[in-house]
């Protein structure tokens, strides 16, 4: 009988957590898109700072070469 109990009360939880994965599947997929979205803005600006960066550190070593010259 105790086996049974414990069969049963698996099924039942596996039922509900199959039921709340089908009901929070679009929201899954919103969060996926969402999140995407969220890591491409964030790269571009990682992108965009970067290229700084070394512009200034370019820019930098060329007013360097240009004093030792001087």
């Amino acid at each position: 009988m105790k086996a049974f109990l414990v069969g049963l009360l698996f099924l039942i939880a596996a039922s509900v957590l199959i039921t709340l994965g089908c009901l929070l599947f679009p929201i899954f997929l919103l969060l996926g898109l969402l999140l995407r979205i969220v890591f491409v803005i964030a790269f571009g600006f990682f992108a965009i700072w970067l290229l700084g960066k070394l512009i200034i550190f370019i820019w930098e070593k060329l007013k360097q070469n240009e004093d030792k010259k001087h």
